[in-house]
């Protein structure tokens, strides 16, 4: 079964940790992508840019529109995620809570199984 394990980021709870918590949640971040590599789970992750380099694209009257920025205002944004592929969702919510950012009050940890992919109803 695949899962997206999905990174909810809050800028101002980043800026208010100590570059060492800063540092932890990277290393953090280095041993579980280490730890779901070796056990086979992972298929990829990814860090997204701030959302201050988004474009959000409409159609409009058959004509594209393009605004900078993001979608929602927002507190929190879409920082990154990793996409796994696991026995069930119990595994894929273990996973999740071995992710560092799920210790800091503000950041959030969302697990959502894959309905669809490449064309195929996921089972």
């Amino acid at each position: 079964m695949k899962f997206l394990i999905s990174l909810h980021i809050n800028p101002a709870v980043l800026e208010a940790l100590t570059d060492e918590e800063k540092a932890a949640i990277g290393n953090g971040h280095g041993r579980f992508i280490e730890a779901v590599k070796k056990s086979g789970e992972l298929i990829t992750t990814q860090a997204l840019v701030d959302p201050s380099q988004a474009a959000v694209v409409s159609v409009r009257n058959g004509q594209p529109v393009v605004t900078d920025g993001p979608f929602l205002e927002s507190k929190e944004y879409l920082g990154g995620f990793y996409l796994i592929d696991c026995e069930n969702k119990e595994r894929a919510i273990e996973l999740a809570s071995q992710i560092p950012d799920t210790t800091i009050e503000g950041l959030g940890v969302e697990v959502r199984q894959v309905m669809f992919a490449d064309g195929q109803l996921e089972a």
